[in-house]
Order: structure tokens, then sequence, then C-alpha cells
């Protein structure tokens, strides 16, 4: 179960809110602990960068306020002017493809068995793919 919580505080006058966001994203259950070294190894060790998975999505105000969600399981549709982009086309008005990037992860301890932590990433991925699965049956014949 997720929960919800306000973190409130202040800055010291040479920082600003994205030193507070950007020192508080990934979060601990995401990255590991101690952080600082598993974001080293995590930086070392995937071959990719995580996108928006384990980040935050929301909104800050000019004040500096914000309001972040944990972005925990991610479908994210590249976009941009490169072939390797869900925009693949056959000519300006057509869409020849689409490709979707599913993440979803587990939280690791000491005594977490690696088959289970793969099934349970597997089952918060199945949850996205559903999706996909509900919209195709809606809207494309």
């Amino acid at each position: 179960m997720h929960i919800s919580s306000t973190v409130t505080g202040e800055l010291l006058d040479h920082l600003t809110c994205w030193d507070a966001l950007s020192s508080a994203l990934p979060v601990g259950t995401v990255s590991g602990a101690p952080k600082v070294k598993a974001m080293e190894l995590i930086d070392k060790l995937e071959v990719t960068r995580r996108g928006p998975y384990s980040g935050g999505f929301g909104w800050i105000s000019f004040a500096g306020e914000m309001d972040i969600a944990l972005s925990l399981r991610t479908m994210v549709f590249l976009t941009g002017t490169r072939f390797d982009t869900m925009y693949l086309y056959k000519d300006d008005t057509k869409r020849k493809e689409w490709v979707a990037y599913l993440q979803a992860g587990a939280g690791i301890v000491a005594d977490s068995v690696p088959d289970d932590e793969q099934q349970e990433c597997e089952n918060k991925a199945a949850g996205l793919a559903r999706a996909i699965d509900l919209a195709e049956s809606a809207f494309c014949q």
C-alpha cells in the first residue's frame, strides 16, 4: 500500500526548491541505501537511464512550493523527430507503429528472493500492459 506524506521545511539561503527536489529523488525505497552509494552503483550497472521512472510528476510554483507524486510504475511513449520514436511515418498522415516502454520495480532487501522480486516486477508491469490491451480493444479495430 502506498502512502501520502506532506513534507515541509526551510531551505538554506543559497538553495532553491530544485535543490530540495533533486536531493529527494529518487526516493530511498527506489534507489536503495546508503543512497549516494546506491546511485553510484545504479549509474554504473544500468545500461540505460530510467527516464521518468522513480522520479516525480507534479508542479512547482514560482514561490518554490510543490506537489509531487512518485513515478513508480510508468509507461513511456518516446516522442521526437528521430526514427526510433513512437511516431514512425510511412507518410505525413498515418502512424505506423507505437512503442511503449513499461517500467516497474520491487523493494529489494537483504532477505529478498530474486525470483519473487522478478515476479513482483512482472505483476506490476502487467497492469500497465492491460491498460494497453483495454485501449486497443476500445479504439483499434
